[in-house]
């Protein structure tokens, strides 16, 4: 008798920035053990972006990351209590004249985080959790 492995996994956490760095490592330390390799490198800049979003949504206070596979691919995603839902940035060609890098305004050139995820992931988004409130952020990538 073969006993089915596991493919789903469910972490709660503490919103700061530890969370984004235990996040990933459990989803490298995952993607490798289900050799999924092509996707390995976006996987953990996708497992970023959606903790960061989470993490600045609702600082401090329970956030769940879930690493999940099917025969459809990896699923990754992040809920918060926030009931606010993402909205990505319209997707621009940015060059280096749309950044202001001066020193005082050096760090707000972010926001592309989304727009990121949905360029790399084969499909993305965002839904209400009726049961618990807030919402799950989500990415689906196919090796």
């Amino acid at each position: 008798m073969t006993i089915a492995k596991k493919r789903e996994y469910t972490f709660p956490m503490l919103a700061s920035p530890a969370a984004v760095g235990v996040a990933r490592d459990l989803c490298d330390a995952h993607l490798r053990k289900w050799d999924c390799f092509p996707i390995l490198d976006d996987s953990l800049l996708i497992v970023t972006e959606l903790l960061t979003n989470a993490m600045a949504a609702t600082p401090h206070k329970e956030i769940v990351f879930q690493l999940a596979r099917d025969t459809h691919g990896v699923v990754i995603a992040v809920w918060d209590s926030s009931p606010r839902m993402p909205e990505p940035q319209p997707v621009v060609e940015l060059t280096l004249e749309d950044l202001d890098l001066s020193e005082e305004n050096f760090d707000n050139n972010g926001g592309w985080g989304l727009s990121l995820v949905r360029t790399l992931a084969t499909t993305s988004g965002a839904t209400r959790d009726p049961k618990k409130g807030g919402k799950w952020v989500w990415a689906q990538m196919t090796p």
